[in-house]
């Protein structure tokens, strides 16, 4: 395609510090208390917009932060009142994993809009337009600006001729600008050039580029983005900049600075922005991922770079860190086999939890999340390319395909929502809150109204340390067992000429006193072990019901003197968001369940046993 420049002027940026830049570098654990002081700058800097809401903030807030996201958007509007808030929007997904209803659908764009949300980025993780219009539609009727976003991935299907087509589309919907959303940052220069040169010749929308620098060539992308007509840029504060995060926002001011393209931002203003989220960072060290450098293996894997920290973190937790590799080469063929889907919220969840049970299970679709079989049967949207139909078949059988846009089939459900979460919900916001995440959603509720809401502990940059049988030993820690996370501090050592000596464990906030040789010895010998242990039998035969990996019991659908066949599904278990069908392994009568909603298993446990 002949290289068409475009005629220059001024390139606008949304910093992406309050929302992507932390989802990518430390696993969206962010605090409000951290945003807050540095607002006031922020609001001077004279960006087009910040985004500060929406993606995984939403879940973050609620499940570790205990933070109410609602209030955190009103108290950044507050503290923002001259530059236009931003968020992401997952089409009719919206923030959770599933599709909603057109009613909550609507109902969330109205209440985040009159919260604070002025420019609302709506996509669709399988780029099924059909998924974007009700958002869309919704955000038009607020008088908000609506931008559609295009999921940038490479594949058989997906071509410049399709791109251009899909932004046709969207402007015909009456988008007010379109991004080209590339989440794993797959963008090369020249493909860069090649498919804004196209976007611009064929639309009179203005065009935003967004790019993860996973690879390393996203400022070269973005340049070359600028000059063939894109006019707003995405960046991050250098201090949360680079690796699976985001160009930085102070090294493109520099780049375009003395050109036609000039941003006219303050440099000096937006270093002094980065110096003080230089010195936030370290508080979140212990979210770091030890994959946040640059990785040109996504050019393969395409994992984007608000999944890697995310998957990274996921695999420690399942004991399984060591395999990250054959994870990065299984998530190419599961995504093939479905279609080549975008990797992104949901779809990266759905591919890249079912690709780490293929490789923790050992055996390829052995276990199939509910997610992959939704997805397999067309609740997510029309797939991109082929699926593999044998895969289909072994995963849903003979259930019928939906070929319709998916939320077609949805009832309206604010209603039944609403009597669902009960007095819990003090506002149409509470409700929504739930809708998003029903589990998550009411145990927030429930410990909000009962005072007993505690964020996750951040634990110190430099952990204080004793001295036992003469080497430094940490005295606040977390260890991992089965997939079961446990923070210990150690207290009470006694004097240093004793062989035997009283050390004070506090596990999860629980005492535990234990006498012991030394420190390394004694911590696994420790009651604490089974302070919060299971008491369950250890599977030793086939009639009993086991995880494949460590979870949470989502439902049991059987009790004591049921009759089951084999293949039955019995339990339900939630691993890494995604939920996960437990069939019974053999026929027979239910002798015993030794889990209820709510449980945390291991693996190797028998959860049900049958004969």
């Amino acid at each position: 395609m002949e290289r068409k420049l475009i005629m220059p002027s001024t390139v606008k940026i949304t910093d992406l510090i309050l929302r992507d830049a932390h989802q990518s570098l430390i696993a969206t654990r962010m605090r409000t208390e951290d945003m807050l002081p540095i607002c006031e700058k922020l609001d001077r800097v004279g960006y087009w917009s910040l985004e500060a809401w929406g993606g995984a903030t939403f879940d973050a807030c609620l499940r570790f932060l205990k933070e109410d996201p609602w209030e955190r958007l009103r108290r950044l509007k507050e503290a923002l009142p001259n530059t236009p808030l931003q968020m992401l929007l997952r089409g009719q997904n919206l923030l959770g994993y599933r599709h909603y209803s057109d009613d909550v659908a609507r109902a969330f764009v109205i209440q985040a809009a009159e919260n604070g949300i002025d420019v609302f980025r709506i996509f669709d993780a399988m780029n099924d337009l059909r998924n974007l219009k009700t958002s869309i539609d919704a955000v038009i009727k607020t008088g908000k600006h609506a931008q559609g976003a295009i999921c940038y991935t490479t594949s058989p299907v997906h071509t410049i001729d399709h791109f251009v087509t899909q932004a046709k589309e969207l402007e015909t919907m009456g988008c007010h600008s379109i991004c080209i959303k590339d989440m794993a940052g797959l963008l090369t220069p020249g493909r860069s050039a090649e498919l804004f040169s196209a976007l611009s010749s064929a639309l009179d929308l203005p065009l935003h580029f967004h790019s993860h620098t996973t690879v390393g060539v996203a400022n070269i992308s973005m340049f070359e983005a600028v000059m063939n007509g894109a006019q707003h840029v995405d960046t991050a504060i250098s201090s949360f900049s680079w690796g699976t995060s985001h160009s930085s926002t102070e090294s493109m001011i520099v780049a375009f600075k003395d050109t036609p393209y000039d941003t006219g931002l303050d440099l000096a203003l937006v270093q002094e922005i980065g110096f003080y989220f230089r010195g936030i960072r370290p508080k979140y060290h212990q979210f770091e991922s030890e994959f946040s450098g640059i990785d040109t293996r996504v050019q393969i894997s395409q994992v984007p770079g608000g999944m890697i920290s995310n998957l990274s973190n996921q695999l420690k937790e399942q004991g399984a860190l060591a395999k990250m590799n054959e994870v990065l080469a299984e998530i190419p063929q599961v995504r093939k086999e479905l279609g080549y889907p975008p990797l992104v919220t949901p779809t990266s969840q759905i591919v890249g939890a079912q690709a780490v049970l293929n490789v923790v299970t050992g055996e390829r679709y052995k276990s199939i999340t509910n997610e992959v079989k939704m997805y397999l049967q067309g609740r997510y949207g029309r797939a991109p390319g082929p699926i593999d139909e044998s895969l289909r078949e072994k995963a849903i059988g003979s259930d019928a395909v939906i070929e319709n846009r998916p939320a077609d089939n949805l009832k309206p459900e604010m209603d039944k929502l609403r009597h669902e979460i009960g007095d819990l919900a003090k506002n149409e916001k509470d409700v929504l809150s739930y809708a998003m995440f029903p589990e998550i959603g009411r145990q927030f509720l429930e410990q909000r109204e009962a005072g007993t809401l505690e964020p996750e502990i951040l634990l110190p940059v430099e952990d204080n340390k004793k001295t036992v049988n003469g080497h430094d030993a940490p005295t606040d820690f977390n260890i991992t067992l089965h997939g079961e996370t446990y923070q210990v501090k150690v207290t009470g050592v006694g004097h240093k000429s004793e062989d035997q000596r009283p050390f004070y464990l506090t596990v999860d906030g629980l005492p535990e006193e234990v006498l012991v040789e030394s420190l390394n010895e004694g911590a696994m010998d420790s009651p604490a072990k089974t302070a919060k242990g299971s008491k369950r039998p250890k599977a030793t035969h086939q009639g009993q019901v086991t995880s494949s990996m460590p979870g949470t019991i989502v439902d049991v659908s059987v009790s004591k003197g049921d009759k089951v066949n084999a293949g039955d599904p019995v339990l339900v278990i939630e691993a890494m968001k995604m939920e996960n069908e437990v069939p019974a392994p053999i026929s027979g009568v239910v002798k015993a369940v030794h889990v209820s909603k709510g449980d945390k298993v291991n693996p190797d446990e028998a959860l049900i046993e049958i004969e």
